[in-house]
């Protein structure tokens, strides 16, 4: 007996559920396929994570990872017939596209079962409700259930895997080989092992300070695992059962719990991926400004925590989560643009750009998600920096058109006699104005619903 273990969103050995259930039906082929819809989608620093980790993976499975190029409704079964595999395992999926394209491979694969054990979540989306049985609308009942429900110990690691020899796709091999020429210059380590010690240093070293530290973009005080995270190097799973009791780890196990939430949001509410979870401002008016959303892209809006952020999201393919939530407010609130348009942009950037997480946490910023009245929160990007980058350090890191600017007069360079001396771009909106604008469009487009 033989199967096949179809790798997506879960690139590890360690507590694989599927990987293990695969191999209880016998020697496996281990397999990736490079979907073109997912390819063709992503930018430079995705593909070059996905690629990076991609290797790792193989190394770990001793080079028998099979990569093949194509559409998986067509390339899954005909690795399936070519060992003539028995059943075919996978994770559990719970996007959209996901969920989509299984229910078509497992119709391809006929009378071979595709088999889905554990998902890229501690508790599947889903399996959380209320009383009554219906999801949760809020994040905060959610969580308290979330912890009540619990999940499983972490599964046992396979030892000596007895793993087929198929050859990959050429062309394949030559796409992941030519995206990590593309790779940005401040991507992370890729792989489980780099996932792990990423993990114990925050675990071990940082922790302690996390409730402090984690709102300061200047300092090391997040996990920064959510890019592991999101290709499933590492599970949540795992971490929780390692995260004991100290200072932070309640703070920590609220952050897995938002991912886990919004990966519930999603499946309960499919269309929220790219449509307002909240029809509520459905008569909102947008603006598309093409050289202002340019600017923002670019980071050259003038205002230094937004170009900032901008500008590390380019350079890294990541973001700190506090500018991640200042630069979509200054998208969606001072340039009236609707949220699809900077999520778009994240999930072509970001390494960890997950469409639950990405995009409802844009819809929360922008006022059609979760939370029961967000539209008042415009963010101040003048204060925010102020307040979360006190000393500056983090805007003069990346923008050197500043960094002759001394600890917060760098988030103020108007103020300053030489603040524009190094070219740094003038604002392209005020702020004031355009929160008054804001909130005057969220009440006629409220009022347009009675």
């Amino acid at each position: 007996m033989s199967s096949v273990m179809w790798f997506r969103r879960d690139l590890r050995v360690r507590d694989n559920p599927a990987l293990r259930a695969a191999l209880d039906d016998g020697a496996a082929a281990v397999l990736f396929v490079v979907d073109p819809r997912i390819w063709d989608g992503a930018g430079d620093a995705r593909r070059a994570w996905l690629a990076a980790n991609l290797r790792a993976l193989d190394e770990r499975l001793d080079g028998r990872l099979v990569v093949r190029l194509g559409d998986p409704v067509e390339v899954v079964p005909a690795v399936a017939t070519e060992i003539d595999a028995t059943s075919v395992h996978v994770s559990a999926e719970t996007t959209p596209y996901g969920r989509r394209r299984d229910k078509q491979v497992t119709r391809a694969l006929g009378e071979v079962p595709l088999v889905a054990t554990g998902s890229p979540y501690a508790v599947g989306p889903g399996l959380v409700r209320n009383g009554s049985g219906a999801p949760y609308q809020v994040f905060t009942p959610f969580s308290r259930a979330w912890r009540e429900h619990g999940w499983a110990q972490p599964a046992a690691t396979p030892r000596s895997p007895e793993l087929l020899i198929l050859d990959s796709d050429t062309h394949a091999t030559e796409l992941l080989d030519g995206a990590l020429d593309s790779a940005p210059a401040g991507m992370p380590a890729a792989g489980e092992d780099a996932a792990w010690r990423r993990w114990r240093h925050f675990r071990d070293d940082l922790m302690t300070r996390y409730a402090k530290d984690r709102n300061n973009p200047a300092v090391d005080g997040t996990s920064r695992l959510s890019p592991y995270l999101h290709l499933g190097v590492v599970h949540p799973r795992s971490l929780l059962a390692e995260v004991g009791d100290g200072a932070g780890t309640s703070r920590f196990e609220t952050e897995i719990a938002w991912r886990e939430f919004y990966a519930d949001v999603l499946w309960h509410s499919p269309d929220s991926a790219w449509h307002d979870l909240k029809p509520a401002l459905g008569q909102m008016h947008y603006d598309e400004p093409e050289e202002a959303i340019e600017s923002w892209r670019t980071g050259t809006t003038g205002f230094p925590i937004v170009d900032a952020g901008m500008r590390q999201l380019i350079h890294e393919g990541w973001m700190h989560n506090r500018v991640r939530m200042i630069t979509a407010s200054f998208l969606t609130k001072d340039l009236h643009v609707w949220w699809p348009v900077g999520a778009r942009h994240f999930l072509d950037l970001l390494i960890d750009g997950d469409v639950a997480s990405n995009n409802h946490g844009w819809q929360w910023v922008a006022g059609t998600g979760t939370d029961a009245s967000p539209y008042f929160r415009v963010f101040n990007p003048i204060t925010q920096g102020l307040k979360f980058d006190p000393a500056g350090d983090y805007v003069r890191r990346w923008i050197p058109e500043l960094d002759h600017l001394p600890g917060a007069a760098a988030h103020e360079p108007w103020k300053s006699d030489v603040g524009y001396e190094q070219d740094y771009p003038v604002r392209i909106v005020d702020h004031a104005t355009e929160r008054v604008e804001s909130l005057e469009r969220y009440r006629v487009a409220r009022e347009a619903q009675v």
